[in-house]
């Protein structure tokens, strides 16, 4: 496929982007998408921050911080995957410390909730055949394990959960009496981020018009698990109104119940996990939906702020065989749709409508693509009822871009 000149207008913005690069092929990636789909279309304005792995460690990871706040200023950022080092990480990259993950760090700083919800197409059938609607997991992206602190015990001995607070009031309990060697672990969460959850849950769920399901093991868990649910309710009270008014629920239940009543359903609705219970559910739901290269997230903190980005990871696989010279068929389409989220999502609060309707276009130029069985590797064992031909990640964002520009007359 020959790359083509366009002579349209470009398409303006007033507002920057909030523009975070990343790590790998994915990297490789956002450079082809921004050459290919944006840059010819948009007069693209951004403010820029490499979150590669190098530039954070050489910054002590300031520049992830610095990412945030401007989140923080502009409302809207668009992030590519990036690199959580562990200890390969630190020698391959001579790194000074092991930074944590960008991820939790603009998460915490933003409050926020991720959601992710599955592209689909008519030719990729889910694995659960009754599942006619994707279904969207709100992740809570603080505390729990995530957070936690662990021992590991060698002798007998007692273990205790002790809180001593400000005012001198100090409560204690057993939490085992070791005969022997075993491990502990101790984990927290707080009222304020678990309201900011439930806060960024039902305006999300308004703002999409989808009914929102809320899960935990509360009859086992009574006091953490039953805080959350406690503080759900108290939450809804606040927004019961507008689901009236929307013609949308709210669900509590148990979340072995949850797990039952999602395989049954048809989709086409929200689904509020604690922070490992999303963690697991969507790499379960982005699976049986077909792939995690076609599932979107976008992080939403309560304040009204977004950050969109691809929910897989930086595909290191395909750039090692990318720095040997050898040619890819990397799927972009989580990281397409994170900039045509994060450019509708500008658009409609710069009241923009060429924006949104370029975001638009994007996408539908994308399923074009996918439904002429124009696909990435990964897809093709995957679709039903047509011939798929398996391109590289170039020759597939050029099929897009030519589709993109005849529906934007371009």
């Amino acid at each position: 496929m020959n790359k083509k000149n366009y002579t349209m207008e470009k398409i303006k913005m007033t507002t920057p982007l909030v523009e975070m690069d990343g790590d790998e092929m994915t990297r490789i990636l956002w450079k082809m998408i921004k050459d290919e789909l944006i840059l010819p279309f948009v007069d693209l304005k951004t403010e820029y921050y490499d979150l590669g792995l190098p530039y954070r460690d050489k910054t002590a990871d300031q520049v992830t911080v610095d990412s945030a706040n401007a989140t923080k200023k502009y409302g809207v950022a668009v992030k590519c995957a990036t690199i959580t080092p562990n200890v390969q990480r630190m020698s391959e990259y001579n790194l000074h410390e092991m930074w944590k993950s960008p991820n939790g760090t603009i998460r915490a700083m933003l409050d926020g909730t991720v959601f992710r919800t599955p592209i689909t197409i008519p030719s990729i059938h889910p694995a659960v055949k009754f599942w006619k609607k994707p279904i969207t997991i709100a992740r809570h992206a603080y505390g729990d394990v995530y957070r936690d602190v662990e021992l590991q015990v060698n002798e007998p001995g007692v273990a205790k959960l002790v809180f001593e607070g400000e005012s001198g009031k100090k409560e204690e309990v057993v939490v085992h009496e070791f005969k022997g060697p075993g491990v502990l672990m101790g984990q927290h969460n707080l009222d304020k981020s678990i309201r900011s959850f439930a806060h960024s849950c039902f305006q999300y769920a308004l703002s999409v018009k989808q009914t929102i399901w809320f899960a935990t093991k509360d009859t086992i868990s009574k006091k953490y698990d039953g805080r959350f649910k406690a503080i759900f309710e108290e939450v809804f009270q606040e927004y019961k109104e507008r689901f009236d008014a929307a013609g949308i629920e709210y669900f509590y239940t148990l979340i072995d119940d949850a797990v039952a009543r999602v395989m049954r359903s048809e989709g086409g609705f929200i689904w509020a996990c604690k922070n490992y219970d999303g963690d697991v559910m969507s790499d379960m739901v982005s699976t049986a939906f077909g792939s995690l290269a076609m599932m979107t997230s976008v992080l939403v903190s309560p304040d009204g702020k977004y950050e969109y980005e691809a929910a897989h990871g930086t595909v290191t696989r395909h750039y090692y065989k990318y720095l040997k010279g050898e040619e890819t068929s990397t799927n972009p389409m989580a990281t397409i749709f994170a900039w045509s989220g994060a450019f509708r999502k500008r658009g409609e609060l710069d009241n923009l409508p060429e924006l949104v309707n370029y975001a638009d276009q994007l996408e539908a130029a994308c399923f074009d693509t996918l439904n002429a069985g124009l696909v990435t590797k990964d897809l093709v064992n995957l679709m039903e009822g047509i011939t798929p031909k398996a391109l590289t990640s170039l020759e597939f964002l050029r099929a897009i871009r030519e589709r993109l520009a005849a529906r934007l007359g371009a």
